[in-house]
């Protein structure tokens, strides 16, 4: 990063033009005034409001908020370099040859086959749930379910930002490369069987587009505003989030998208929403997904808090009363805001597809990066507690199964796991 931040003309006027030393020094009292807000007793309360007239911020008892151009930064972070905007389009699987119509062994059978030499894909099971690990909903007269669905969350991990940016420094470069990644892409969704897909990091949307589409898939994307992927040579358009669904199963109402805001300012994630019909039932459900901003610290954990609210109101306005299924990397571990945030929705009524009386699992991701090993839960499937229950869901695989180098791998593409979950729809006497 050069010494002077580059911002674009209209942000002129918010945004002063400040060298690495500058914010640096605002970034420290950011962060230790964010971790303070985030402290609950009132001796710390009072460090804070003290704090805050010492730096002739206005007192806000909801927490501290970032001068404003410190916040462009930190909502930008990542953009604001010297290396041009390279914008390519999403044409690099424009050769792809295949069938319209092939069955889901056939498919398989193709995936394989280009994957000849690669190991099979970390094996994983279905774990069958027991009425006792989804309480909430067993407290009343419940029918027989109206419908059923299986719905896939996966971070896919970009390819722009897995090949150049993310530092895996135990998995071989091989592993890495596009054209063994895509087809253990397709073999990890398409054996699962999902109904409904939610993905994070997509930038390749129209080689899944295609490939899906022999499943009877439709889909649709949307990209990041300032995807950092437009900044590496060679990439393939930005990096967003899709969702895709059974076109036999479910007809299209309605699509929304929403580049998601903190503070009133507009950030670099965005949120896609679909509403499903079911063809059955007819019973309409809303199913959105998002990826929220990255790395650790106070300051960044509440503005991935505030990131949340936004998603929440957005997904409030349009669900509009029907059963809610929403899934993400959230980048946050269930110690942080956001997470308390989703399941304290006093309308949404959303639990944990995952969370069971044990907490969430152990992990979601693991990787090993040059700073070290990282392990933890920041990847969720949230659904109305008052409308699902939840069947079964697919284990995480053990650390000896997804071996020392951890993922992503010759046996994993990504360095997220996939969450499959199957969904129950219930109906009771006092809904």
């Amino acid at each position: 990063m050069d010494s002077n931040v580059n911002i674009t003309d209209d942000e002129d006027d918010i945004m002063p033009n400040l060298n690495l030393e500058h914010i640096k020094a605002s970034l420290e009292i950011a962060e230790s005034l964010a971790k303070a807000s985030l402290m609950t007793s009132p001796a710390a309360k009072r460090r804070l409001q003290a704090r805050k007239m010492e730096l002739g911020l206005v007192d806000d008892s909801a927490g501290y908020i970032p001068p404003k151009h410190l916040l462009l930064y930190l909502v930008r972070m990542g953009s604001f370099n010297s290396a041009p905007k390279i914008m390519n389009e999403d044409t690099q699987d424009n050769d792809l040859d295949l069938p319209e119509d092939l069955s889901k062994d056939e498919l398989l059978v193709y995936c394989r086959k280009e994957l000849e030499d690669t190991p099979a894909l970390v094996p994983r099971k279905f774990k069958t749930l027991q009425n006792c690990e989804a309480p909430s909903i067993y407290d009343k007269e419940v029918s027989q379910p109206q419908l059923k669905l299986r719905i896939l969350q996966w971070n896919l991990l970009s390819q722009a930002l897995g090949q150049n940016n993310d530092n895996f420094v135990c998995c071989p470069d091989g592993a890495l490369d596009w054209r063994r990644r895509k087809h253990q892409m397709a073999e990890e969704i398409i054996k699962y069987d999902p109904d409904v897909i939610c993905l994070q990091e997509v930038d390749h949307f129209h080689y899944l587009k295609r490939i899906l589409a022999t499943q009877g898939f439709q889909g649709t994307f949307f990209p990041k505003p300032d995807s950092p992927c437009m900044y590496i040579k060679g990439n393939n358009g930005p990096d967003g989030c899709a969702i895709f669904y059974r076109q036999d199963k479910y007809e299209l109402l309605k699509t929304e998208t929403r580049v998601l805001e903190v503070w009133r300012v507009q950030s670099n994630q965005v949120a896609v929403l679909v509403i499903l019909r079911d063809k059955t039932s007819n019973q309409e459900i809303c199913v959105a997904t998002t990826h929220l901003k990255a790395r650790n610290g106070a300051l960044l954990s509440t503005l991935r808090n505030e990131q949340g609210k936004d998603l929440l109101e957005f997904v409030n306005t349009h669900s509009d009363g029907r059963p809610v299924i929403l899934s993400g990397d959230f980048n946050a571990e269930p110690i942080e805001p956001i997470y308390n945030t989703v399941l304290s929705h006093d309308l949404l009524k959303l639990r944990s597809a995952y969370c069971n009386n044990a907490g969430e699992p152990p992990y979601t991701t693991w990787k090993v990066r040059e700073e070290g090993e990282v392990k933890h839960t920041i990847d969720y499937i949230f659904f109305s507690q008052n409308n699902f229950k939840v069947d079964s869901i697919l284990e995480f695989p053990t650390g000896e199964e997804i071996g020392e180098g951890r993922i992503p791998s010759f046996s994993y593409p990504s360095d997220h796991f996939s969450l499959v979950c199957d969904l129950s729809l219930i109906e009771t006497s006092n809904s």
